[in-house]
């Protein structure tokens, strides 16, 4: 199938869009600068992945920035460092910080052209809308896990996005899923027969990083390394069916 078989995409946004693993890293430091001894930077986002998947298990309903600060005091507890509570909240808030690829925003503003352009994301809506500013484009519908009441990859999830553009005539096999995430975003697309993109931001580096180890490798429809790729990919596309 190529890419012009489809008219919309659904995005991850965190890990795909917005360079969270920075922003993540970025966000403890003040935390890891008093622990010894010091961590690497994948020792950090896999610790904070296996707290983070816990919390939304426990507490799906919690808004993502009240949901952090719990897992700085989990990584806090584990690595036996001090933090206050205004450290909690610190980091909470440092999602409006988190940096967008450097892609992201030009990619965007490209398959917006072609596409309608739809988040699916492990957000609240009061912290996507700094992440948004950074993308610079407008989304199509934004929905979010404090909309749905829980975070992927449960399928309410899915089932929510899949309701609510099906009610606007966008039918699952005009849909292409795009996200980094095996995890959170293509083991569930799999199980919905949705068709996904991978964007292999990790494709340097080992293991999972920020995200949960999938067990196995879902299917993937469309692998690229970067969204400038998917936009080159596109271009092609348009040309060859001309």
């Amino acid at each position: 199938m190529p890419l012009t078989d489809f008219d919309t995409l659904t995005f991850d946004c965190y890990g795909t869009l917005i360079d969270w693993e920075t922003g993540i890293f970025e966000g403890l430091r003040p935390l890891l600068e008093r622990v010894e001894p010091r961590l690497t930077r994948d020792q950090v986002l896999e610790a904070h992945a296996r707290h983070e998947s816990s919390q939304q298990k426990y507490t799906p309903a919690r808004r993502y920035q009240e949901l952090l600060p719990i897992v700085y005091k989990r990584l806090a507890e584990e690595w036996r460092v001090p933090y206050t509570l205004a450290d909690c909240i610190a980091y909470g808030k440092s999602i409006r910080n988190w940096p967008a690829f450097d892609d992201s925003a030009a990619a965007l503003h490209y398959l917006k052209q072609h596409y309608k352009l739809v988040i699916l994301s492990n957000v609240d809506n009061e912290s996507f809308t700094y992440s948004n500013a950074k993308l610079q484009v407008e989304f199509d519908a934004i929905i979010t896990a404090e909309d749905v009441g829980s975070y992927k990859p449960s399928p309410r999830n899915f089932e929510y996005m899949l309701e609510k553009l099906g009610e606007r005539g966008i039918g699952k096999d005009k849909i292409l899923h795009t996200a980094e995430s095996l995890f959170h975003d293509h083991q569930p697309a799999n199980e919905f027969g949705l068709a996904s993109c991978w964007i292999y931001r990790r494709h340097a580096k080992q293991g999972f990083g920020a995200t949960m180890n999938p067990g196995s490798q879902p299917k993937v429809d469309f692998r690229f390394n970067s969204m400038a790729e998917f936009v080159k990919a596109h271009q092609e596309a348009v040309r060859q069916k001309v």
